[in-house]
């Protein structure tokens, strides 16, 4: 770790960042995959289909549960972008 002239951190700000950034979009990236690569608006509950074992029809019921949609992705880029754009304008050393 290294301290500046004016008591400040300076040396991998710059690092952390682009760290940062990257470990966000992995993270995101990962959510959206394992929940199941929703090309949709994200979804809190989603429909199982059963039959009906006397009349053996079929029907939908919502279980309530998490699929990162488009939207989720969108917003993880947008963020590791962020934080990629910032690490920019961060001082070397």
């Amino acid at each position: 770790m290294q301290i500046g002239p004016g008591g400040g951190y300076t040396g991998g700000v710059r690092k952390f960042l682009r760290s940062a950034a990257l470990l966000v979009l992995l993270t995101g990236l990962g959510v959206w995959m394992v929940t199941g690569c929703h090309r949709g608006w994200s979804r809190t509950s989603s429909p199982r289909w059963q039959i009906d074992p006397v009349t053996e029809i079929r029907f939908s019921i919502d279980e309530k549960k998490f699929v990162a949609g488009v939207d989720f992705l969108g917003a993880c880029l947008l963020a590791a972008g962020g934080l990629a754009a910032v690490s920019f304008f961060a001082r070397k050393k």
